[in-house]
């Protein structure tokens, strides 16, 4: 016993240590936003491995640096970095067509493709898990997410044109990906602008309540500044009509999300393209982060070739989906790198929380395979980005060839012993939480009072 509680000694510090250098400083700018992330995080395994992508590279580089089916090519390819199951939804893409893909790509970096899977792999376990599904279930699941991983890789490889492998739309997804395209398609502009604008005397502003916070003179000129600045930075198919980007109003906001505690961002509403008040768009402006993949990167090629945490954002993005967002964009303030996007009203999560029977999750699961391969592919010689000069799916479909029986069992071996990794690691935060040992956060008042 003595010695499985050095144990759990030794990891709480090492906890706190990654804590430290992954949030420190917006952690100590805003702790109320973190005691609410990390509220968030203690409730499951899930939720805390989902904030920290910042442990799990660490883990990575510090017990297996390297590894099966990496060279020189796949082992520096464009990579999501936080590939998890609850990282991909719906979006409405530059040609105006609903898709279901990855989303959230705060953290994309390049890095080994074999990184992304590993980590979605982990996911599945504790997905697995928390519904009670048997090892032997789980393992089947990981199995049929590297093999339709591996078999949409070998049909890009081998030359498959872009309709033999289709997104996922209203025409060729099913089941809950479809089920979530339709509820995207049920939403509208004016929902979303309801839900936070108000009109007052003839005119959109945003409503008073809902978390946004006014701003004094001297930061909304900042703000409008870098305004302009990200308009600078759009592709020239997004500026179809000047007067769609007629500043309404602006307010501040605070982050308080798993990925995004502390982060400073602000809400620009803009006149639409009419002169109609439900065609008005609201964009946020937000401070990107340092992705956690990059402290374990040390490439100067790929250290060099972004100007600030919001190019490198949206740059990846661009790389890794098709017809991302026209709003997409960055800008800088304070110093800072932003990103610029769209506050979508189509945007709808993949739900979990009814997705229960094998079968069920096995189909899901192999349909996440194959749109991270399609996603992986993306990103190479033909994506208009010199920093990933090669074909993509050539080399990661040769890695594999090399050994295909091994493909499957590395993610299943590792999602097994990574999951029992998060599901204590999970227990050991819980504890210094409560306990009020992770430093910087300031404690709540005495509640009896």
């Amino acid at each position: 016993m003595s010695d499985q509680r050095t144990g759990a000694d030794e990891r709480a510090e090492r906890i706190l240590a990654v804590f430290g250098t992954a949030f420190g400083e917006l952690l100590a700018a805003d702790p109320a936003a973190f005691r609410v992330k990390f509220r968030k995080m203690a409730g499951s395994a899930f939720a805390f491995y989902r904030g920290t992508a910042c442990l799990f590279y660490d883990d990575l580089e510090r017990e297996r640096n390297g590894g099966p089916y990496l060279d020189d090519r796949t082992g520096r390819v464009w990579i999501h970095g936080d590939l998890h199951a609850e990282n991909f939804g719906t979006y409405m893409d530059a040609n105006g067509r609903l898709v279901f893909n990855v989303n959230d790509f705060d953290e994309a970096y390049v890095g080994p493709f074999t990184w992304d899977l590993k980590r979605f792999a982990a996911s599945v376990a504790l997905i697995g898990y928390a519904k009670a599904l048997s090892d032997t279930q789980i393992t089947e699941l990981v199995r049929v997410y590297a093999a339709a991983y591996r078999e949409r890789i070998r049909a890009l490889a081998t030359g498959a044109k872009n309709d033999e492998v289709p997104p996922f739309t209203l025409d060729t997804a099913d089941g809950p990906l479809l089920g979530a395209l339709r509820t995207a398609r049920s939403l509208t502009r004016f929902g979303l602008l309801d839900s936070m604008t108000e009109i007052r005397e003839f005119e959109r502003r945003f409503a008073p309540d809902g978390g946004a916070i006014d701003l004094d003179a001297a930061t909304r000129y900042k703000v409008l500044a870098a305004f302009d600045g990200y308009l600078e930075t759009l592709p020239e198919s997004s500026l179809t009509r000047p007067d769609s980007y007629r500043v309404k109003d602006v307010v501040g906001r605070r982050g308080i999300g798993i990925g995004s505690a502390g982060l400073p961002s602000y809400n620009i509403l803009l006149e639409g393209n009419s002169d109609a008040l439900e065609n008005d768009v609201v964009i946020y402006v937000k401070q990107a982060q340092t992705p956690a993949v990059s402290r374990h990167i040390t490439d100067p090629a790929v250290r060099g070739y972004f100007q600030h945490e919001g190019h490198r954002t949206v740059i990846s993005q661009r790389a890794l989906q098709d017809h991302a967002d026209p709003w997409l964009g960055w800008t800088e303030l304070d110093g800072a790198g932003q990103l610029v996007a769209e506050v979508s009203p189509y945007a709808v999560d993949l739900d979990w929380s009814d997705i229960d029977e094998p079968e069920e999750i096995a189909a899901v699961v192999a349909d996440l395979g194959r749109a991270t391969a399609t996603m992986h592919a993306a990103a190479d010689d033909e994506s208009g980005h010199s920093l990933v000069p090669f074909s993509t799916e050539r080399a990661i479909d040769a890695a594999i060839a090399a050994d295909e029986e091994g493909f499957g069992e590395l993610l299943v071996d590792f999602a097994h012993s990574y999951g029992a990794r998060a599901r204590r690691d999970h227990q050991i935060f819980v504890d210094l939480f409560r306990n009020d040992r992770i430093p910087g956060l300031d404690v709540p008042g005495d509640l009896s009072r």
